[in-house]
């Protein structure tokens, strides 16, 4: 049905109020993906997301062209428009950047969906592709909301550290105390080796001791693998490889506030963990490592690319050594997960403080 035609709005016998609804969408529409492209390029400094952000305001633009939804313009009526002087009563906040990803993403979804349904009236074949815009934009307003928090979450956390379970429970709670009072904010509990009740053992050994000190700042634990046990004894995560349960399956499974983080080896697999919600990735393996053997190794140009494209918080892993940090950074390593560094040290306190220490000193932003 082309514009003009009968069937219109309010007994008009036209469909000029269409035209005019589908105009006024498609401008909201291209203004909240620009505001959300900008927000993800300078706030976030996220070149993944703000490459999903642009390709959706460009394929908008491509529907609208090529069913001919152009001819909206002619029904432009600003001076007309009796809701152009309307402000909402309470408006969306603007506190923060998830404030702005929340506020211009639920913009753009509901243009789209006023799009969506004007266009069931004048172009019908249309309809679909404007429905398939707005489930980008809701996995897009997911993956930057998670990048927001998660990076308040975990800033200032530089050092992860991969526990095994071990076979002596004294020995691994002394282990974890006194990481803990080197200052470590984040472990890994991991030990496929581990009959499953002992290393749910190990894990709500490791909970009771980095929450003494109360809920506010203190260490993360997060578990290895088992996304059960993470789950059953409200640990604060679980890590998942590419042959674990997906991320989408693990985000179900232990909640929304739980972190979620995935293992890439490639950047195809870092740019999919971002858009199924991880909330950090574990990149490598970077060297070859006393604790684990690797078929290969990672290339430094994929270290580089991930490090550069994704704003989520992005630990390297594999073999890392104290002496190996300067070459990781000069990729764009800011976090390092490490096990035998610090575990197999002979003083794992001061290992991991001087880890920390050559990672502060290393990623200082030029004056």
């Amino acid at each position: 049905m082309a514009a003009g035609e009968s069937g219109g709005l309010g007994g008009q016998g036209s469909t000029t109020g269409i035209w005019r609804a589908i105009d006024a969408s498609a401008n909201r529409a291209g203004e909240a993906l620009r505001v959300l492209e900008d927000v993800l390029r300078f706030g976030l400094d996220d070149e993944h997301l703000t490459r999903l952000a642009k390709d959706l305001r460009h394929d908008l633009a491509g529907v609208l062209t090529r069913h001919g939804l152009w001819r909206r313009m002619a029904a432009r009526d600003v001076i007309g428009d009796v809701g152009a002087g309307l402000e909402a009563e309470a408006a969306l906040s603007r506190s923060g950047l998830a404030d702005l990803v929340a506020a211009n993403a639920a913009r753009a979804a509901q243009a789209l969906r006023s799009l969506q349904e004007c266009a069931a009236v004048v172009a019908t074949e249309a309809t679909a592709e404007f429905e398939s815009l707005r489930y980008r934009v809701y996995t897009l307003e997911r993956a930057a909301t998670t990048a927001v928090r998660a990076s308040d979450r975990l800033a200032g956390v530089s050092l992860c550290v991969l526990v095994d379970g071990g076979h002596e429970a004294a020995a691994f709670a002394r282990l974890m105390e006194s990481l803990v009072e080197a200052g470590v904010r984040m472990f890994q509990v991991r030990d496929k080796s581990l009959p499953l009740p002992l290393l749910a053992e190990r894990v709500r050994t490791a909970l009771a001791i980095v929450r003494r000190g109360g809920e506010a700042g203190r260490p993360i634990v997060v578990v290895n693998d088992r996304v059960d046990v993470a789950a059953a004894l409200t640990a604060d995560g679980a890590h998942v490889g590419a042959d674990d349960l997906p991320v989408p399956l693990t985000r179900r499974v232990v909640g929304p506030e739980r972190l979620v983080g995935r293992t890439a080896h490639t950047v195809a697999e870092a740019h999919s963990a971002v858009v199924d919600g991880a909330d950090y990735l574990g990149i490598g393996p970077c060297f070859t490592s006393p604790t684990k053997s690797f078929a290969e190794h990672a290339p430094p140009e994929f270290l580089r690319t991930v490090c550069g494209e994704v704003s989520l918080p992005t630990f390297a892993i594999g073999g890392i050594t104290a002496e190996r940090l300067e070459s990781l950074v000069s990729l764009g390593v800011k976090r390092v997960a490490v096990a035998s560094a610090v575990t197999r040290a002979a003083d794992p306190p001061r290992a991991a403080r001087e880890l920390m220490a050559a990672l502060a000193r290393l990623t200082v932003p030029a004056p």
